[in-house]
């Protein structure tokens, strides 16, 4: 089965537009897990425009699920990253003033840099992801980094989606099988949302984890978020 973990950044960005501590990222994570998460994601940047670094190391201890923290794997993150030691880190090759991710790791190019990125946090029992396109030299110099998955990068399928959501999935598909070929293990994230989550999850083979933050929120303000938690649980075949 394929698990639902929840990005909690626009949480954040919510709070952090009127100062002070509501709504109480924490206290979000908690609830998230208990409407049925089964992990939550945060996306701390340089910025801590949204998900603050201090964020991080207080949410940790609480998840009851599974804790990812993702970003660019800077000094300062990945100090973070080893100090939190969640069950698992998200490399994303975002530039520090990215609005959101918006590309994949070149594996080729940067295979040595990510390799000993990944060392470091393996040796530290932290389970390791790295931001791909579908590009086939990028799937098949994955596992030379050392990761133990890819999050498959989605914002070009739910482009395409509405227009030919077959000719969207496609390529999903082939990376899908190649990394599971290569002992990879298969996430995926960006863009992914109440119109187009089934069918990916319906036809992407070996597919562990999705992450979905600002769709997700966003349909808790006019759904509320447990029943929007459920809704996308139902998607993924949950209930």
């Amino acid at each position: 089965m394929t698990r639902l973990s929840v990005n909690i950044n626009k949480i954040a960005t919510l709070r952090n537009a009127r100062g002070g501590d509501y709504p109480n990222v924490l206290q979000a994570a908690k609830d998230c897990e208990r409407f049925g998460a089964e992990g939550i994601t945060v996306h701390p940047r340089p910025d801590e425009r949204h998900i603050r670094y201090s964020d991080a190391r207080e949410i940790g201890p609480i998840v009851s699920t599974e804790f990812n923290i993702e970003g660019y794997p800077s000094k300062k993150f990945i100090d973070l990253v080893i100090e939190v030691k969640p069950h698992q880190v998200t490399l994303v090759p975002d530039a520090p003033d990215a609005i959101t991710s918006n590309a994949g790791w070149d594996t080729v190019k940067y295979k040595n840099q990510l390799k000993d990125i990944i060392s470091d946090f393996q040796r530290h029992g932290i389970r390791t992801s790295i931001f791909i396109d579908t590009k086939k030299e990028n799937i098949e110099n994955a596992p030379k980094t050392g990761t133990n998955r890819i999050e498959l990068y989605t914002e070009p399928y739910a482009e395409l989606y509405v227009a030919n959501r077959e000719k969207a999935i496609e390529p999903f598909v082939f990376a899908a099988k190649l990394a599971h070929k290569q002992g990879l293990k298969i996430n995926a994230g960006h863009d992914l949302n109440l119109d187009n989550l089934k069918f990916f999850a319906d036809n992407i083979p070996f597919l562990s984890e999705v992450s979905i933050g600002h769709a997700l929120i966003s349909d808790a303000l006019y759904y509320g978020m447990e029943n929007t938690i459920q809704m996308y649980l139902r998607l993924l075949k949950k209930y």
